[in-house]
This record gives structure tokens, sequence and C-alpha cells, in this order.
């Protein structure tokens, strides 16, 4: 329940801070008097845009704030949206909307600071404030599915319905993606597999090509490398004049020397460990000179191999390690090749699977409706019957827009698949006997256009989850008779909600439980609106100026008392 408003330089307003109670709030004052300042302020409040054209003139920031008791009445969405934005959950739920003259906009929810979508999210849980706009939205059909579902509480099979349809959605895009490269991968396929058989015939090995050059230059060089083998031997150790027979005499004469004088031993022990070196080294040049292989044939395959690899390297524009890891990528596109060709028929059975699903639901859903339809029909001619539209017809069209290849199969026909299920719904009425339901925007009057949106609204009435409607100017095009009938509907509404009504009429004024007053003052040059909550003496007073103008005369106060008193035993009848 909203308990009070609080408003700070907003247009007109210099500051107010409004108590409301429960039942039925009746809002009058002249016309420009600013109760659309009062509509303009909530709609800040319940996040909608904000202009700083709002901003009165002359401050630095506008502020509305609004606090709703909400300690019997937090839907579970509602207590989501708080625990989703990190806000604790009070008996209070104070909203706050700040604007700057820059058009810069602060929203906060029990003084924690909420994104303007969240707000906007929280209010529409709150609060249906319900203007001439709303009016036009009723004219428009697509606006007819969710007043009928509403009305059935068919959000149980509207969910699931969304969460198939997303996925759906979201595996179609997985497929189109897999096509894609389905498509893209036939004309790779081949390539790869040319790549991926050259690589593997070409069987290349980590260093490989280091070893290649090394043993390449070992058979260009073998006579070299013989003939250098026998050369170094034979002055190392194969001839008289050779090192080896040099240090063995030297070492000959150290050994006598050090006979004589024990200090030159370690340097014969030197000189004999070179004598040793010199055969050692003798013996494995000799071997290495006698194993030089003269094979020109392994040399042309090993230059071959080589020059095959600089080939591919060239080709391929990578070094033999690059090479190595191409193949192996290259085997890896070959394999997910495979698999996108398996998840492709995978998704392409998941979708059939998905749309069978979504043809289930959305039938279930059709049947709600249907039976929904039926249900509200006769509840909305009845209403309009009470609100003075006699003898009307309301009917419920619900249809289907086939479509070749739709989502889902109605009765064997493809459909398209709409966000809330296969369904089309459209309220006809007629207001005329013997005339043909016809589209609701085809009705001329806008005061039955008022009616019908009532009679919606009170036909929702039980089993709307909003727990505040608000009407700005629902009398519009009524009066006598009419008027009376639309405020005892608010009235009835009222045992349910709470109810906000803006009226020029004073039957329907006179319906009101309590009773606020906007009027507009001049002080010190500047004009200001200001809000009085009536007193039950001021209450009569109001409702006889809207008879007899401002100065209501003993006629017009009579009446007055004859259409509160009327009011108030219609409700004590209907509490019984």
């Amino acid at each position: 329940m909203l308990t009070r408003l609080y408003i700070r330089n907003v247009a007109l307003i210099e500051e107010l801070e409004i108590p409301f109670h429960e039942g039925l709030t009746i809002i009058t004052g002249e016309t420009g008097a600013g109760k659309s300042i009062l509509i303009g302020a909530l709609n800040l409040v319940l996040g909608a845009r904000a202009s700083s054209e709002l901003v009165r003139s002359g401050q630095q920031k506008a502020v509305v704030e609004a606090v709703l008791e909400t300690a019997s009445g937090t839907s579970g969405k509602l207590a989501e949206l708080l625990q989703q934005a990190g806000i604790e959950q009070q008996p209070e739920l104070i909203i706050r909307r700040e604007l700057t003259p820059r058009g810069q906009s602060r929203a906060f929810v029990n003084d924690t600071p909420c994104p303007l979508q969240t707000l906007k999210r929280i209010g529409d849980e709150l609060i249906d404030l319900h203007g001439q706009h709303e009016h036009q939205l009723l004219l428009r059909e697509e606006h007819h599915i969710g007043l009928l579902d509403d009305y059935g509480q068919l959000q149980d099979l509207i969910e699931p319905y969304r969460n198939t349809s997303t996925e759906l959605r979201q595996t179609r895009l997985k497929f189109e993606e897999l096509k894609e490269k389905a498509r893209r991968s036939a004309a790779e396929k081949e390539l790869l597999e040319y790549q991926l058989k050259e690589l593997q015939d070409l069987n290349l090995q980590e260093g490989e090509e280091a070893g290649l050059e090394e043993e390449i230059a070992i058979l260009e060089n073998a006579e070299t490398l013989a003939s250098h083998c026998n050369a170094i031997t034979s002055l190392l150790y194969d001839n008289d004049r050779s090192a080896y027979v040099q240090v063995s005499e030297a070492l000959r004469l150290l050994n006598e020397l050090s006979s004589i004088d024990r200090t030159l031993e370690p340097g014969a022990g030197e000189l004999a460990g070179a004598e040793s070196l010199l055969e050692e080294l003798s013996r494995t040049l000799r071997s290495y000179g006698e194993a030089v292989d003269f094979n020109p044939v392994r040399l042309e395959e090993l230059q071959e191999r080589h020059h095959l690899i600089q080939k591919m390297k060239k080709k391929y524009h990578r070094s033999v390690e690059e090479l190595i890891a191409r193949q192996e990528e290259v085997a890896r596109e070959l394999a997910l090749q495979e698999h996108n060709q398996e998840a492709f028929a995978e998704h392409e059975e998941n979708i059939l699977e998905l749309k069978a699903r979504l043809t289930r639901e959305a039938l279930a859903l059709h049947k709600a409706r249907t039976e929904a339809a039926k249900r509200l029909e006769p509840l909305i001619t009845k209403e309009l019957d009470t609100l003075g539209i006699q003898k009307s017809t309301f009917n419920v069209r619900i249809r289907q827009e086939q479509l070749k290849d739709g989502d889902i199969d109605f009765e064997g026909t493809p459909c398209t698949a709409f966000r809330d299920g296969c369904d089309r719904v459209e309220f006809l009425i007629s207001t005329n006997q013997g005339e043909a339901p016809r589209q609701l925007a085809k009705i001329a009057s806008g005061g039955e256009i008022s009616r019908v949106m009532l009679a919606l609204k009170s036909a929702l009435a039980t089993n709307t989850r909003l727990p505040i409607l608000i009407f700005d100017e629902i009398d519009t095009g009524i009066s006598g008779r009419v008027a009376e009938a639309v405020g005892r509907s608010l009235q009835r509404l009222s045992s349910l909600h709470q109810i906000i009504a803006i009226t020029h009429l004073p039957h329907i004024a006179a319906m009101g439980e309590s009773h606020l007053f906007v009027e507009k003052h001049e002080y010190k040059g500047r004009t200001s609106t200001q809000v009085r909550e009536l007193s039950p003496k001021e209450h009569l007073e109001a409702v006889a100026r809207l008879i007899d103008g401002d100065t209501p005369s003993e006629a017009s106060l009579a009446v007055a008392s004859q259409l509160i008193r009327s009011g108030k035993n219609s409700k004590g009848l209907e509490n019984q």
C-alpha cells in the first residue's frame, strides 16, 4: 500500500508530503492546478524517463519519494528483484528518485542505489498506473494477450514456453553456425586431407634437419677426412721422426735426469702422459680414417631428403618444428570437422525435439487461454452492463498465423511461434444490440473505452498481483448515472486493492473514503501547487463544487450529501 508521497521542486510543486490510505482515495482540483504533476511524480518514482524540465525553476535538484507498506503483500517476484539488487527487504519500501536540471538522475530503494531498469521492474510489481495513455494501449491488439493471461493466471505456463523458445533460438543459432562451418569445411577438407598426407609422408622428426646437414657434410668431405686422418697419424706416430718418437726419446732422457735430481720427476710424469695421449690419439684417428665411408648413394639420399625438407619449409613458410606442429593442427582440424558433422546432426535432432516441446507448451497455453476467455467474456459483459453499457457483447478472439516451416504444429498446420505462444488475442465488442462485435479501436466513444478498461480491471481484480491501482481521469466521456456506476465499480475494486482515482465528476468523487484536493497558490510572485487532505465537511463541499462551481448552493450541497450517503450505503451493503 502507498502510504506517503513526498515531492520537492517538481514543476509547480515546491514541497509536498501527501498521505494515502486504504480503500478509495479521490483526487480532485481545478484544471491546471497540478493533478497531472502528481501523476508525473508517481511515474518518475516508478522508473519512467525523466525530463530536466520537471525540475522547478531555480532549483538544483528535484526529489520524489514514495513510501509503501510491503509486509503483508510482498510478492515472490518483488522479493526476488530486491534480493538480486542487494536491497534488504523491510516492512516499508522507500523508493526515491532525484533529478538535476542537467538531466542527471539517481534512484534509491531503501537508501540503496538502484539502476533505473531495476526501479522500473520493482514499480511494475507494485503499482498499476492507468491513464489516458493506457486507453490507447487497450486499442492496440498486441496488449490484449497480456490482459487475458493476467486474468487466467497463466504465468506458470508462459514461463516454460519462453524458456523453450529461448533454448530453441539458441540451438538454431548454433545449428546455423555449424551449417556455415560445414559449408566452409567441405571446401577446406580436401586441402586439409592433402596437407595431412603430405606432412605424414614427410614424417619429420625433431632435430632431423641438423642431423641431416651434419651427415651430408661428412659424406661430402669423406676423402678429405680420410687423407687428413692418415697425415695426422703419420705426423704423430707412424714414422721415425713422428711426435711420438720424439716425445719417447725426450721421456727417456728426462727419466735419467730425474734419477739424479728427483725434483724433475713431476715433469717426467707429465711427459709420460703426453706420450700416452699421442699414442691414443693416433689410434683414434687411424680408426676414424679407416671407417670413413665413401658412399655416394647414401649421400644422394640424404641430399634429396634435405632438399625435400627445404622445399616444404618454403611452401608452408614454417620451420621443421612448425611443420610438425602444423601436421598435428591439421589432424585436429579434420577431427573437429568430423565432430562438427556429428554435432550438426545432434543439433538438428535437438531442434526437432525442441519444436515438439514448444508445440506441446503452446497448445497447453492455447487451451488455457480458450478456457480463460470463456470465463472472461460473461464477466466483462456483466460488468459493462453495471457500468451502463447494456445489452453489450464482449468476445475474445483467439487465432493463429499460419507460416510455412513454422515452429509450432497447430492441429497439423505449421504456425508462427510468438513470444507467448502460438496465439493472437483480440478483444471484440458490440455496444448496441444486433450489431456484430468489432475491434475496440472502432468504438467511437471515449467513455465506452474507459468503461471497457474499468470492466477489465474489475474482472482482473481478484487475480491481479498488483496491490495498488491508480486511475487518471477514468471518467472521460461519461456523466450522470454512468458516472455513478463507474464510481461504484471503483468502490468495489477498493475492497481488494488500494485505489487512487483522479476525477472531475461528483458521482465518482462522492465514493471516496479519503479525498485529496489539489490547488494553486501565489506567493512572492511564484506559483506553487498544494495538496490538502480534506475533512468530511470539506469533502462534502468539494463534491458540491464539482456539481455547482466555486460557490456551492444549498441544493448542490444537498445533492452532494445524498451522493456521499449513497456511496457509503453501497459500501456497507458490499461489506455485508
